[in-house]
């Protein structure tokens, strides 16, 4: 009996040709991640936001300790310490808005999407790549951050102590926060394909509802003003912290949960679209 050939290469056995020590698979999620983390920290727009958003905390929250402790009489003595790190948070969160935005923005300007699309043709895979790396970035630096802030803070005002709870929140709970809102900037980034123009939407997003409630002067608005007020970032932010402009405003946990759900409705915005349209 005579046995079948075993098919080959069409250059199998052929002087000259190459055969490749690496085995060929197929792509994978934790493929993706690995270029996504080279990427996002070899860029120097990394190094540039996240450094000026780590001063800006560092700075603000201690800052605002150490004058409060030069004035014995403040008021503010009996609030609890760790809600000056709020302020030093809110400035820090417009870096993480840019740097999100850029995350994907960036590669739409210098079309290099086309070759990360080339190499990773799942587009669903490519943006679950960008959205775990940012956020698992953002959510680290933030949480050690805020965490040094607190203790610095602690440190300066030793009479304003503060819960393992409002401990929790004001790390973990912000960190979570900002990162959920740095994936809300990269779903923009990644909808709108245009840096400059997300990044002014997502600015609109943090300080308009705040803007536009301060102009409604009317009975009939008050419903409506209350509402921008209590759901305004800024506001959510204080909720972590404790401190909110009303009392009705979303606290504890609930600003966490509000803006990671906003993040996944607008993440499931950007998928649609991505596999919609071409590059």
């Amino acid at each position: 009996m005579t046995t079948p050939a075993t098919p080959q290469a069409p250059d199998a056995g052929l002087p000259g040709s190459y055969e490749s020590p690496i085995p060929i698979r197929a792509a994978t999620l934790g493929d993706a991640i690995a270029s996504e983390w080279t990427k996002i920290r070899s860029v120097r727009a990394t190094a540039w936001t996240l450094g000026v958003m780590i001063a800006l905390m560092l700075t603000v929250g201690p800052g605002v300790a150490v004058l409060l402790a030069a004035d014995r009489g403040s008021g503010m003595q009996s609030e609890p310490v760790l809600t000056l790190g709020l302020f030093g948070v809110l400035l820090g969160s417009i870096c993480v808005i840019t740097l999100g935005v850029l995350t994907i923005g960036s590669e739409y300007s210098t079309g290099m999407i086309r070759t990360t699309l080339t190499a990773c043709p799942s587009r669903v895979r490519v943006l679950a790549a960008k959205a775990i790396v940012f956020a698992s970035l953002i959510f680290a630096v933030t949480t050690v951050t805020t965490a040094v802030v607190a203790v610095a803070q602690t440190a300066i005002l030793p009479g304003a102590g503060a819960s393992a709870g409002e401990w929790t929140l004001a790390t973990v709970g912000v960190g979570l926060y900002v990162a959920a809102l740095g994936l809300l900037a990269l779903g923009v980034g990644a909808i709108v394909r245009h840096s400059a123009g997300a990044i002014t939407i997502m600015i609109g997003v943090v300080l308009l509802p705040l803007v536009l409630a301060l102009f409604m002067f009317a009975e009939d608005l008050r419903g409506l003003q209350r509402f921008l007020i209590d759901y305004s970032i800024p506001n959510q932010l204080g909720g972590l912290y404790g401190t909110t402009m009303t009392s009705t405003g979303p606290t504890g946990w609930e600003p966490v949960l509000l803006m990671l759900g906003l993040a996944a409705v607008v993440l499931s915005g950007a998928v649609a679209v991505l596999n919609r349209r071409d590059v």
